[in-house]
């Protein structure tokens, strides 16, 4: 039986990208910070036997030139350990996993580069209009949790939403489940979706909250993200093609905008995407791909600038990846992987430009040093020659005999 698993530890880099200075991000590096500040704090130093054994700690060390601190005695991995360097030119979900699965952007995406106001009037003229809005609110760069304390109760009051970006390429809404309407911000985002189709901008993104102005607002777990679909085909078109089967789940299927997914499942927070995942694999046959992405590193803990919550969140899920390992059969391979960086001792709240973990590992592959992937495609076509795919347009598979 062959089969493969594709995790995806949203914004785990392990150090800087020989460009990363092109995006003011020399220096940054999401593992290794985090590592250090644990083992500076009275918490101790990060604890992830089972990362270990799969070698993240090492791919850390390989991309980064030493090890980062609480990880100087390691162990040898008992999987195919490495690190990966992005080609396409921007530090975006998008991009991040669409060349992760074969497909590299020759482009980058669009951003709004001005950080107030950030869009062009006739873009949200042409929203209100069309959204039948009294007005909108933010039109800014801004953190998506300080924005919605800060313009909640104006939300609240006034029935306008709240419209934001970042670095990255992105358009968000946020709004009120109850006030303004769960299936209403979804529909306004749809109508985004298409007025910014000149603009070539990645993603819109749906931010529901909850909350009042007396109890402080926060948001909800239903986020919806509506993306681009990939300019060529994907690993997932490919399987599905070859009449194999990709079970999404978490947002994966909102990033490839649905496109050769077979089956979405919906999840929230780390432990109920891995239960998913773990349904998901029971079920699986021959010739499928379970992908989940872990989004709470990076929409929770990265963005957010919480060191320790992410550390603990890393710590959470090293402590039930041994249910995976066990459910793995002969024939299965498991790669893990990130789609860029978010690290938390980083000023602002982007994403950053850095190297990503890729780890592979199946029940009887020898283990060995990967050293450094010119591209996040290689992964992806390593996981095309496991089941059996066509080659993919990008990438060189570590799988093959060089």
């Amino acid at each position: 039986m062959t089969r493969a698993v594709w995790l995806v530890l949203d914004s785990l880099g392990l150090g800087a990208a020989p460009d990363a200075a092109d995006y003011g991000d020399a220096g940054a590096d999401t593992f290794g910070h985090i590592a250090a500040a644990c083992a500076a704090a009275a918490r101790g130093p990060l604890r992830l036997p089972n990362f270990t054994r799969l070698g993240l700690p090492q791919a850390h060390a390989a991309a980064h030139g030493q090890a980062a601190p609480g990880f100087e005695m390691l162990p040898a991995a008992e999987g195919l350990w490495g690190y990966a360097v992005e080609r396409a030119r921007g530090k975006d979900t998008p991009s991040g996993h669409w060349e992760t699965a074969g497909v590299v952007l020759t482009e980058p995406f669009g951003v709004f580069g001005q950080a107030e106001p950030s869009f062009p009037p006739a873009l949200l003229q042409a929203l209100v209009e069309r959204g039948g809005l009294p007005g909108v609110l933010g039109n800014c760069h801004a953190s998506g949790t300080e924005i919605i304390q800060r313009l909640g109760a104006e939300h609240v009051r006034s029935g306008r939403p709240i419209v934001y970006t970042s670095a990255d390429s992105v358009f968000q809404i946020a709004a009120h489940e109850q006030a303004f309407g769960l299936d209403r911000l979804y529909r306004l985002c749809e109508l985004a979706r298409g007025l910014l189709a000149d603009y070539n901008i990645g993603r819109v993104i749906a931010r529901p909250f909850t909350g009042s102005a007396k109890s402080g607002f926060s948001r909800s777990p239903h986020r919806r993200d509506y993306a681009l679909p990939p300019p060529a085909p994907t690993l997932f078109d490919t399987l599905l093609a070859a009449g194999g089967e990709v079970v999404a789940i978490g947002k994966i299927g909102d990033i490839f905008a649905h496109r050769g997914v077979s089956r979405c499942i919906e999840a929230h927070g780390h432990d109920e995407l891995f239960d998913a995942t773990l349904a998901a694999i029971a079920q699986a046959g021959s010739g499928s791909l379970v992908a989940t992405n872990f989004v709470d590193f990076d929409m929770v803990y990265g963005h957010r600038r919480d060191v320790f919550g992410y550390a603990a969140a890393l710590e959470a899920l090293d402590a039930r990846l041994p249910e995976l390992l066990r459910a793995l059969r002969p024939g299965d391979l498991l790669a893990i992987s990130a789609d860029h960086g978010c690290d938390p001792t980083w000023p602002g709240s982007d994403h950053t430009r850095e190297c990503v973990p890729a780890l592979v590992f199946g029940p009887g592959l020898a283990p060995r040093s990967l050293g450094r992937c010119d591209s996040f495609a290689d992964i992806g076509q390593s996981l095309a020659v496991h089941l059996g795919l066509p080659a993919l347009a990008a990438g060189r598979s570590f799988l093959l005999p060089t």
